[in-house]
């Protein structure tokens, strides 16, 4: 009986876990698009030119949902593999959300000032540290069950990987808009591609046992 109550608890928190993140994002996505228009009434000059000036919000608007949505895939799958969201999983699930709430305002950052340094350090930063966030919520949710079943230990480590490799590559680019330009650590995000497709090769390459 006691397990039972503890199992369908359990249950509940996830519920509301997923329910809380699902409106979190949503929001959050929402949010990315506000900074992204076209003020009304101008002469044809002025609209061409408003046009010009808006696509950096709109470069801004497609990377930071691109990130959002690779965040929300990464946390339903997540939430699959945790058993349970005790204290300390959860601490860390609750700051998680808390970093993705903020988003909105690195992106606001970066379609404004994409030229100054710390701009794009801020944004490098927000990122990086949001995928050890959900990183951490990985590891302590599993810190007691590390997945036995070869898919479920895969698709963990995998997780794991991207999370981590993502992390490092935003932050390494923290130093370098101020070593050598905002521009060179903006196109050093690109680097996330090979990065990718290495760790996504070797995940692939895990053994069955």
């Amino acid at each position: 009986m006691d397990e039972s109550r503890a199992g369908t608890g359990d249950e509940k928190i996830t519920e509301r876990l997923t329910a809380l993140s699902d409106g979190i994002f949503a929001i959050a996505m929402t949010l990315l698009v506000l900074d992204v228009r076209v003020p009304p009434g101008l002469s044809a000059g002025g609209f061409r030119e408003a046009v010009v000036d808006v696509l950096p919000d709109l470069g801004a608007y497609a990377l930071s949902f691109m990130i959002l949505a690779a965040f929300w895939r990464d946390h339903r799958r997540i939430m699959e593999l945790v058993p349970r969201f005790d204290a300390l999983p959860l601490r860390f699930a609750l700051i998680w959300l808390g970093a993705i709430a903020l988003i909105p305002f690195p992106t606001s950052l970066l379609s404004e000032y994409a030229s100054e340094p710390l701009a794009v350090a801020v944004y490098a930063g927000a990122v990086s540290v949001t995928n050890l966030l959900e990183l951490a919520v990985l590891r302590t949710g599993l810190r007691r069950s590390w997945p036995k079943d070869h898919a479920a230990e895969r698709t963990a480590r995998s997780i794991a990987d991207d999370l981590a490799g993502t992390a490092l590559v935003f932050g390494a680019t923290v130093p370098l808009a101020y070593a050598f330009s905002p521009a060179t650590a903006m196109w050093s995000w690109l680097a996330l591609v090979p990065v990718k497709a290495v760790l996504g090769r070797r995940s692939r390459r895990v053994p069955s046992v």
